[in-house]
């Protein structure tokens, strides 16, 4: 039996667009994207464990962010030259061995230094989502790349929620090891069941593998390719704004659940996630019925519109409706300003040529990881000096200027700003065959 193994799918065998894939991928993807997250339930336990006050240990998230953010830059491009399923293998493998270090080692520095490598090879999602894209035909691409997404979103949710809810009853390194079991099982599902696929852009036209191609070459097509496309230059725009709100939002709610009227405790705070998790279920749905049937702006609006409304609502009635305040604003941050940059992402799909996609999704992520980045920050300084409602002052900021962003360039326009070609609100979808639908 070769590495790849016999029973997979053979090497350039073609691959039909299906259900089977799809959650292959969502499921690789939320496994995945847990390993960012399991930390932060347990962060004061880590901290206690190794002798280390609750700031310094602090690096250990901020690292595996680093690791995360460096690795879509500079791993995510090989999946415009290698095959992806040795890639795909390779990272998940390497990034389960990492976590194995974590799980052994007491060294506060050792953790640390194995959490930047852990987040450096946790971008497989970043790969099976372009991938998916390319292969769904141009009707289902936004349902396809969302359920995919609804995966990854998962995968930063319930890690949250099931810690928060454990460490009160085990040890935080059970957690860990839990995970580590999650991570082998993931790299065994993969080895038998991912296909080779082997799209057409894969190979050049002298049948070489791309893998000849220099390095540093597809690197600078990333950079052209997001200043010579306004669709994908306005996408990471809207991606990076909205991911601001996301991470602020996320970000101060512990702090301000544990203090101010409610007092709640981990295990109240760490339940809050759930409504992450059911956001997630719905923006698949909103997919088929809006996204893949309107355009860009309007599902855009209807996010935002929404995201804005529940803000204001809780930011602005405030006490009277308690913990509903903050329950509407997650709902109308995690679902309104999430639709609106998976409508973006839908339509760069659209927009490209297929051997395009993977690098538009590079500097895309890049984008929200910027964003959330700069929404952290930003929402930790301004709670710390004019508390919630501040906050929610600069989350409406960030949506009304997303709403601008989006409407500097209408559907029909091909410069860079402006409306000529007129505002349809439907988009012209073209006619499924009996191998494409999603059934």
């Amino acid at each position: 039996m070769s590495l790849f193994g016999e029973k997979c799918w053979k090497m350039g065998q073609d691959v039909k667009f299906n259900n089977s894939l799809i959650l292959l991928c969502a499921f690789a993807s939320a496994v995945a994207s847990g390993n960012l997250f399991y930390i932060y339930p347990v962060l004061n336990k880590a901290a206690w464990d190794f002798g280390v006050s609750y700031e310094r240990a602090s690096l250990i998230p901020q690292l595996l962010g680093g690791g995360y953010g460096l690795g879509i830059l500079f791993l995510c491009p090989i999946g415009d030259i290698a095959r992806i399923r040795p890639t795909i293998l390779v990272l998940t493998t390497l990034a389960t061995a990492a976590w194995l270090g974590l799980c052994l080692t007491h060294n506060f520095e050792v953790f640390t230094a194995l959490s930047f490598v852990t987040g450096f090879f946790t971008v497989s999602p970043q790969l099976l989502i372009p991938l998916v894209g390319a292969l769904a035909p141009p009707h289902l691409q936004a349902t396809a790349v969302s359920v995919v997404l609804a995966g990854l979103m998962m995968g930063l949710a319930l890690p949250r929620v099931i810690t928060g809810i454990a460490v009160q009853y085990t040890p935080w390194r059970n957690i860990y090891w839990a995970a580590f079991g999650l991570q082998c099982l993931l790299v065994l599902v993969m080895w038998m069941f991912f296909p080779d696929i082997a799209l057409p852009e894969t190979k050049s036209k002298d049948d070489r593998p791309r893998y000849l191609r220099r390095y540093s070459k597809i690197l600078g097509s990333i950079l052209k390719l997001s200043v010579t496309k306004p669709i994908l230059a306005y996408g990471c725009i809207v991606t990076m704004l909205t991911n601001a709100v996301l991470a602020s939002f996320w970000t101060t709610l512990t702090a301000h659940l544990a203090v101010s009227l409610f007092h709640f405790g981990p295990l109240q705070i760490g339940l809050f996630s759930l409504i992450a998790v059911g956001t997630t279920t719905l923006i698949p749905v909103y997919s088929y019925l809006c996204i893949e049937r309107y355009t860009t702006y309007v599902v855009s609006t209807i996010g935002l519109v929404y995201g804005l409304g529940s803000i204001a609502m809780d930011i602005f009635i405030g006490s009277p409706l308690g913990v509903g305040g903050p329950i509407l604003q997650a709902f109308g941050v995690d679902f309104g300003l999430q639709v609106a940059s998976v409508s973006y992402r839908a339509a760069i799909y659209r927009s490209l040529e297929a051997q395009d996609i993977n690098k538009a999704t590079v500097i895309f992520t890049c984008c929200a990881f910027l964003g959330q980045l700069m929404g952290s920050a930003v929402g930790n300084a301004l709670y710390a000096t004019g508390g919630w409602v501040r906050v929610g002052e600069l989350h409406m900021a960030f949506t009304v200027a997303t709403l601008v962003v989006v409407y500097l360039k209408g559907p029909g326009e091909a410069g860079w700003f402006g409306w000529n070609g007129g505002a349809p609100l439907r988009l012209k979808r073209p006619a499924a065959s009996s191998e494409e639908t999603l059934c």
